[in-house]
């Protein structure tokens, strides 16, 4: 008797603490959680500069269902020559410009954007121009990571940015 009184108390305790977090329904609910999520779950890859990617061994974005995941945004041009060299601020636009275009490919845009993963060789640089993500991310800045490391890919490269973009269907 004392067994099922003890698994009744820890059932009732159990329901109270996991619906004790609930509002009663009244949670607000945003846009993002009433979209409907892309049900497709094959794979889509996207090469946005397909003879570098080839050479280098990487494809810069594949989207699985509603989940993007893009590659390392570099400040480089198509034939892999890096642009603005000891510009970070610069450099870090021509990143963004590119996710841009790799985001609408997707038909998404930055407002998608949950996880953004900065690499920079300069951290008290990037320190002093990262105000400019604020004309990127209007909305509502992603979760992600600031790090510093000592080399990139190319000589001369000052940042890199990858990110995780979920689409949704309205």
């Amino acid at each position: 008797m004392n067994r099922l009184i003890s698994i009744a108390t820890t059932t009732f305790i159990s329901f109270i603490f996991f619906t004790g977090c609930s509002t009663n329904g009244t949670q607000a609910v945003t846009q993002e959680t009433q979209a409907k999520p892309v049900v497709n779950e094959t794979p889509e890859y996207y090469n946005f500069r397909p003879t570098l990617e080839h050479e280098y061994g990487y494809t810069h974005a594949v989207k699985i269902g509603n989940h993007i995941k893009i590659s390392g945004a570099v400040s480089m041009d198509d034939k892999g020559t890096l642009v603005a060299p000891g510009d970070l601020e610069q450099q870090m636009k021509n990143c963004y410009s590119d996710l841009e275009k790799i985001l609408a490919h997707y038909g998404c845009n930055f407002d998608n954007v949950y996880s953004e993963n900065i690499f920079t060789t300069d951290m008290a640089g990037f320190i002093k121009v990262a105000g400019t993500r604020n004309s990127i991310y209007k909305k509502q800045f992603p979760t992600g990571n600031w790090i510093e490391v000592k080399g990139l890919a190319l000589e001369g490269q000052l940042i890199e940015i990858d990110m995780e973009a979920l689409k949704t269907i309205r």
